[in-house]
């Protein structure tokens, strides 16, 4: 089993008004995180979409724990809690250069066909690039 993980620095440009970073990048983050995904499967969007089927969002959840601020690192980490034929439930968890919570996060994606933007199933071949990303929410 596998968890993509990965560091960013923290920028002057992130930070809101009361001094940590804005909710927003952690969106950002959270779509990094997809895309690494992608990549890690050998899959990535551009050639996905390619094949006639992207990936799309249909719910993001994030609960803070505890703020980032400008001069830290954040851990972005994202695993798979549940994959479908048609969807997959993504985790993920963001921690501070101290190795301590900040938040975490859930998103529902879809995969869709891109001509229609309909629901699409995915293969056996293509449901077993994302199983070994396939864990139970630890």
């Amino acid at each position: 089993m596998a968890i993509i993980s990965f560091e960013l620095p923290i920028y002057t440009y992130q930070i809101d008004f009361i001094g940590h970073v804005n909710n927003i990048v952690y969106i950002q983050w959270m779509e990094i995180a997809r895309m690494k995904l992608m990549e890690a499967i050998d899959l990535p969007v551009h050639q996905a979409h390619a094949q006639g089927f992207v990936p799309v969002l249909v719910h993001t959840e994030i609960t803070y724990k505890n703020p980032l601020y400008l001069g830290e690192t954040v851990r972005v980490e994202l695993w798979l809690s549940e994959l479908r034929k048609a969807s997959a439930q993504m985790e993920f968890r963001f921690y501070n250069s101290q190795n301590i919570l900040a938040a975490e996060g859930r998103q529902r994606g879809l995969f869709v066909t891109h001509a229609t933007m309909r629901p699409r199933r995915l293969g056996a071949e293509e449901q077993a690039l994302f199983t070994p990303f396939l864990l139970s929410e630890t």
